[in-house]
Parts: structure tokens; C-alpha cells; sequence
């Protein structure tokens, strides 16, 4: 956990950060954002000690960071800016193994740490371990900056604004990586952006700041709806209604959904999970209409080899229609003991899925599409 205690830090007799007092919670990810000279990324850097608070404390799991070394500190926190900071002269798994090997971590150790982590970002160490940054995409590079700062396994895992140099196609594949990511290793990352859409995909909290302050800290959910401060709905670009913003369920939906007729087995519905990486096929008819949902849970504790995942589908997923209010889709969302909100067309086939990514990520596109920084 960080804990941040009245910390302030001043430039002359400029104000940066004001009494910032707030937790970050071990394995949460969470945003920093406002507008440009808010202290995001000054509060960002005190945390691993870049830069140090005029007044006040910052704890790690209940150390005061000032008693630690800061070196040692640091080696212990992983960072990653915008930059990436490869070293041009060591190949991609020398700079992934920097701190490792500062660490004195054996070879066949560090070795093994590199070929995890390149094979987690479907960059085979076969191909890639012995290239050097020149001859990497900046995707690429950007990815082999983020394993370097994983590579020693820490805790805790700092970036500032790390894609914001990308194309919009490579920047929205790192976003959808870094957030498998540490939903896999369960990291706490602290990120800092300028770009709502971003932090509304990423967040499982968003701290908005301005003047040094923090205006509101809460869920992309609740952020969306309630704003807390004019500031924060006018760097939206709007005050925040959706249902006056015309949004259907079908604007908010994702379409790439995994299906599976009734007559599956349940072998090959383990396997098909397995395959798409999901836990929940949706079941269709023999006419493609919706028939239900069936987890692996069902699977596993009921299922049989041979038997029909048409025996052992249910009905626990809320489902709307295609032309509802996005609206009244979000609030079955929030209250449903799944993950997401099954969407038909009118003819009772499957149009998509919503989630709570797919819904803030559309409105966050409906609202402040046209926001510059």
C-alpha cells in the first residue's frame, strides 16, 4: 500500500503539490490526470523518491520512504516514461535484465525471467532476445521498456504517460497488454495521463488533480456519472448526462463475442475457453438465437465427457436489447453478479457484449473526443 500524508511540494514560492493526503491500495491500478501543471507526474516522481516533498510523509506498506535508501528503493520500483530510455548499445534481453543482474540474480535465473516476459507479450525470445532497440518498432520498443521494469518483479510499477508518442493502433494493443498484465501478476501500478479515454480503460481508480490538489478520486463508473467539481466536467468538455447523449446499448457494446451452439460438448467448450482465454461461452440456438451462458464453473462441477453444454447453460446474465438506453444497459451492468450485459437484436440473435470498459471507453468517446490537452 502507498500512503500519501499531507505532502507538499513547492517550486520557489510556486505551489505544486498542496497537502496531498490519499491510499493507493496493493494491486490497484490507478490514474493520475487533470490538466497540464497539475502535479501528476511530480506526485508520481515523489513516490520513488525522483523528486523529494517539501513537507509531509509518503509511506510503502507502512514505511516511511525518506528511511530507505534511494537507490535501494528505487531498484525495488519499476518506471516507465514516455521515453522508453533503451540502452541503444545492449541487446533487448540485456535491457530487460539491468536490474536483475543489479540485483545479482544468477544467469540461468535472469535468462528465464526474460524469456517469460518476452513470451507473455507474444515476443518470442528465440526471435527478438538478441536484436538491439534500433532494430525494434516503437511498439516494440515501448513494450521491452515496460518488461524492463517488471523484470525484477516489483511490487509496485510507476508510468508516465508511456504511450503517448504511439500511433492510436499500437497505443490501444500496449494499453489492452499492460492491463493483462497486471490483472496476471497482480502489480500496483500508479500511471499518469492526459488522456481520459486512456483512463477510463485502464483505472480501476482515477485521482483527477489540479493545482496540486485532488478535486476527486473514484471509480471511472462514478467519475463518469458524478463528477465532483465544474473543472472536472469542464475538462470532460461537457456536464455529464447520458441520457441525453442518445447512446444505445448497441454504441457501447463490443461485438467480438466467443459463441458456442447448444450441442457442444463439454470437452470442446473447456478447450474453446482455453483457446479465446475466457471463462464463459454464450450459448446459441440451432437458429443462432440466444440461449443462455454457461462458465467454466459449470463445466467443471457438472459436466461430463460427452455431455451438451445445453444441459448446464443458465440464465444469470442481464440482457438488453440492441436499440435500449445505454443508460438503463450500464445500471443492469452495476448491478449484476456478472461482469457484463448480454445484447440482442430484435430477432433474439446476439449483437455484442457490454462490459464496463466497452461502455466508459464509447462514452469516453462521445464525450470528450474533441478534448485536447
Amino acid at each position: 500500500m502507498i500512503k500519501f500524508e499531507n505532502v507538499s511540494k513547492k517550486y520557489g514560492s510556486t505551489p505544486v503539490l498542496d497537502e496531498l493526503s490519499f491510499e493507493i491500495q496493493q494491486g490497484e491500478f490507478v490514474v493520475l490526470i487533470g490538466p497540464s501543471g497539475c502535479g501528476k507526474t511530480t506526485t508520481l516522481k515523489t513516490i520513488n523518491r525522483l523528486i523529494e516533498p517539501n513537507a509531509g510523509k509518503i509511506y510503502i506498506d507502512g514505511k516511511d520512504i525518506t528511511d530507505m535508501n534511494p537507490v535501494e528503493l528505487r531498484r525495488g520500483i519499476g518506471y516507465v516514461i514516455q521515453q522508453i530510455g533503451l540502452f541503444p548499445n545492449m541487446t533487448v534481453e540485456q535491457n530487460i535484465a539491468v536490474v536483475p543482474k543489479l540485483l545479482k540474480y544468477p544467469k540461468d535465473k535472469w535468462q528465464a525471467i526474460v524469456h517469460d516476459l518476452l513470451e507473455m507479450v507474444d515476443m518470442p525470445y528465440e526471435e527478438n532476445a538478441h536484436k538491439y532497440p534500433s532494430e525494434l518498432s516503437g511498439g516494440q520498443q515501448q513494450r521491452i521498456g515496460v518488461l524492463r521494469a517488471l523484470a525484477a518483479s516489483p511490487p509496485i510499477i510507476l508510468m508516465d504517460e508511456p504511450f503517448g508518442a504511439l500511433d492510436p493502433i499500437t497505443r490501444d494493443t500496449l494499453q489492452d497488454e499492460v492491463r493483462r498484465l497486471q490483472k496476471k501478476l497482480k502489480k500496483t501500478i500508479v500511471f499518469v495521463t492526459h488522456d481520459m479515454d486512456e483512463a477510463l480503460k485502464m483505472a480501476d481508480t482515477i485521482v483527477f488533480m489540479n493545482e496540486g490538489k485532488i478535486l476527486q478520486m473514484a471509480s471511472p463508473e462514478e467519475m463518469l456519472h458524478n463528477p465532483a467539481h465544474p473543472i472536472i466536467s469542464g475538462f470532460m468538455g461537457k456536464q455529464i448526462d447520458s441520457r441525453s447523449n442518445g447512446l444505445t446499448a448497441g454504441d457501447v457494446m463490443r461485438t467480438r463475442v466467443v459463441k458456442a451452439a447448444r450441442n457442444n460438448q463439454t470437452l470442446k467448450s473447456i478447450e474453446l475457453m482455453k483457446s479465446r482465454d475466457v471463462d464463459t461461452l454464450i450459448v446459441i440456438n440451432e437458429d443462432d438465437t440466444y440461449a443462455g451462458i454457461v462458465t467454466i464453473g459449470d463445466l467443471r462441477a457438472r459436466g461430463r465427457g460427452g455431455m451438451e453444454i445445453g444441459e448446464l447453460i443458465t440464465d444469470a446474465a442481464p440482457v438488453v436489447n440492441v436499440a435500449d438506453d445505454a443508460q438503463e444497459a450500464f445500471d443492469a451492468l452495476l448491478t449484476s453478479s456478472t461482469s457484463y450485459v448480454i445484447v440482442l437484436n430484435d430477432d433474439n440473435t446476439v449483437a455484442g457484449l457490454i462490459t464496463k470498459t466497452s461502455m466508459t471507453r464509447a462514452m469516453g468517446e462521445v464525450l470528450w473526443g474533441d478534448v485536447t490537452s
